[in-house]
C-alpha cells in the first residue's frame, strides 16, 4: 500500500528462502544493524518496520521474516499476501536453497501478480571460497523472471542498503506508474482542473521490532 500527498510511501516486504540462508540475520543487520554468528531457528513469522527518506519522500518499510522449515511453507500465503515486494533469499554456498527460490517465484507470481518486485539475494558472500550458485547463472534467472540480483553478506554488512534502497525506488516507481494509469484511464483525464486530491495522513509511529525474533545465519 502507498499513501500520496506530500509524499509517503507505506510498503510491505516479506523475506522468503530455506531455513539457514539467512534471512533474519539480513532483517537483523538492515533494521539494527546487529549479527549474530550462533543460529537460532525461525519458528514463526516476525516483522521489523524502517523508515527512509529517498529523495525527499518518507518511505514506511514492514519487513516480514517468514520460517524456513518446510512444514512452514503452507503458511506462507498468510504473511505475504499484500506484499509489494519480496526478498527471496538463498545462500551461495547451497545449491539447493537456490533451486528453492525459483518454487517462491513461481509462488508469489501466482498469487500476487507481476506488480509485486521481486528480488533474489545470494546471501553469504563472504564466504566466496565455498561458492556452488554462480553469479552468473542466478543473475541470468532473476533477469529471465523480472526480479533484480544482489550479494549480500549479513556477517560482514555487504550489500544488505544498497538491495532494499534499490527495492524500496522500484516499489515507489511501480505505485507512480500504476498511479498514472488509472488517472489516464479516469472519466477525468483530459480535465485536469477537476481532478481528485488526495491528501496524505503521516503513519502512525510503529516500534522498530515487534512479534517474535529468532535468527538465522
Amino acid at each position: 500500500m502507498a499513501s500520496a500527498g506530500h509524499r509517503s510511501f507505506c510498503f510491505k516486504v516479506v523475506l522468503l528462502g530455506e531455513g539457514r540462508v539467512g534471512k533474519t540475520s539480513v532483517i537483523l543487520r538492515y533494521c539494527e544493524n546487529k549479527f549474530y554468528d550462533k543460529h537460532i531457528t525461525t519458528l514463526q513469522a516476525s516483522f521489523f518496520t524502517k523508515k527512509l527518506n529517498i529523495a525527499g519522500k518518507r518511505v514506511n518499510l514492514s519487513i516480514w521474516d517468514t520460517a524456513g522449515q518446510e512444514r512452514f511453507h503452507a503458511l506462507g500465503p498468510i504473511y505475504y499476501r499484500e506484499s509489494n515486494g519480496a526478498v527471496l533469499l538463498y545462500d551461495i554456498t547451497d545449491e539447493d536453497s537456490f533451486q528453492k527460490v525459483k518454487l517462491w517465484v513461481k509462488e508469489l507470481r501466482r498469487i500476487l501478480g507481476n506488480e509485486v518486485c521481486l528480488c533474489i539475494v545470494g546471501n553469504k558472500a563472504d564466504l566466496e571460497k565455498d561458492r556452488t550458485v554462480s553469479a552468473e547463472e542466478a543473475e541470468r534467472y532473476a533477469e529471465a523472471v523480472g526480479a533484480q540480483h544482489h550479494q549480500t553478506s549479513a556477517k560482514v554488512n555487504t550489500g544488505i542498503n544498497e538491495l532494499f534502497f534499490s527495492l524500496c525506488k522500484r516499489m515507489m516507481d511501480t505505485v507512480v506508474v500504476e498511479e498514472r494509469s488509472r488517472a489516464e484511464n479516469s472519466p477525468y483525464s483530459g480535465h485536469a482542473h477537476h481532478s481528485l486530491q488526495i491528501v496524505d495522513t503521516e503513519p502512525e509511529e510503529t516500534p522498530a521490532t515487534t512479534g517474535s525474533c529468532c535468527s538465522s545465519t
